[in-house]
């Protein structure tokens, strides 16, 4: 392509050959040109008319702003739906977890009441930043996930406490005669019937006949009928080879194979079987072999009294022997 261009003044004339090349290039940078006059005109005189309110531009202007604040608001509306939903999710988990928390302190005797205490904090103020809406929404994430992690803690820690207060309540530890003075003790004595030694292998509790007998634990009847030895005599398995024995009873309410719960009335006392008198022989067996039941009934007592009252309203009459209530056993009981 060949340009010429005309002086009319100096009567001359220049030509200029442009190549395919330099007139694409010149086009280009000639569109480029008038693309950044126009733009630059068109900030100009929207900003100018934006400022002095002319009526197209003003107009232009408001939808323009009424469209981005509808966006800013459904981008607003749709993170606080969002986070809403977690933080009643988030809710129901710390309803749990405060409920997992009373229950827990209830099986380990902790007054829930003396850990809702608010703890006292403060200190120096250093101001940060505000935090984004991706920041807000991680934090509560992490908050989500530890409250779940406690969860499943307290979870673990109630079904162990549970099991340990399972185990407790199976232990023979509650005086199956209340208010009833202690008659002969576990050891060797003179046989009332023979006059010779013998190993007694119980806790005499001589009473009146028809006095309620109640079980020292929870259990599974494993045995109940009549000895020559014995009389009518109850035997209640409570795990892990401890059994123990009620023996010379007048009246039985229970029968073999009977669930029982710990302070239950199993029967009455008597005077059937090898006795001379009606009292309570208690027997404590582990793996077959007779044990001291004082030592149970002595674990007993060391418990609270809140605790023995919750498992069994009849443990706060329970017996509390001392010296001055230990009575010589007759020389009739067994």
């Amino acid at each position: 392509m060949q340009l010429i261009i005309t002086d009319a003044w100096l009567t001359k004339s220049r030509a200029f050959h442009l190549s395919g090349s330099k007139l694409l290039m010149a086009i280009i940078v000639s569109s480029f040109a008038l693309m950044l006059i126009s733009a630059g005109l068109y900030h100009w005189v929207f900003l100018k008319g934006a400022r002095e309110g002319w009526p197209i531009i003003g107009t232009l202007v408001r939808l323009v702003v009424k469209d981005e604040v509808a966006q800013q608001d459904r981008f607003m509306r749709e993170n606080i739906d969002v986070m809403a939903k977690k933080l009643g999710e988030m809710q129901a988990k710390m309803l749990q977890l405060e409920s997992l928390g009373e229950r827990v302190s209830g099986l380990a005797g902790v007054n829930p009441s003396d850990i809702k205490i608010r703890p006292g904090q403060g200190g120096k103020l250093v101001s940060g930043r505000d935090l984004s809406m991706l920041e807000l929404q991680t934090t509560l994430q992490e908050l989500d996930e530890v409250a779940s992690a406690r969860t499943d803690l307290m979870t673990v820690l109630e079904s162990r406490l549970f099991e340990q207060k399972i185990k407790k309540m199976m232990i023979p530890t509650q005086t199956p005669v209340p208010n009833a003075n202690l008659g002969s003790m576990f050891g060797w004595r003179i046989d009332p019937i023979t006059g010779r030694s013998a190993l007694h292998t119980g806790l005499d509790f001589p009473a009146t006949p028809g006095t309620a007998i109640f079980a020292a634990a929870g259990g599974v009847v494993v045995t109940q009928e009549f000895q020559s030895e014995y009389g009518n005599m109850i035997e209640i398995d409570h795990g892990n080879d401890l059994i123990s024995r009620y023996a010379h009873t007048s009246k039985v309410g229970v029968k073999k194979g009977d669930l029982i719960k710990r302070g239950q009335k199993i029967a009455e006392v008597g005077n059937t079987g090898r006795s001379t008198g009606p009292h309570l022989h208690f027997e404590v067996l582990v793996q077959g072999v007779p044990q001291d039941p004082q030592k149970f009934l002595n674990a007993g007592r060391q418990v609270a009294p809140a605790q023995l009252a919750q498992s069994n309203p009849q443990a706060s009459s329970g017996f509390s022997p001392s010296k001055g209530n230990l009575a010589m056993p007759p020389p009739s009981q067994r």
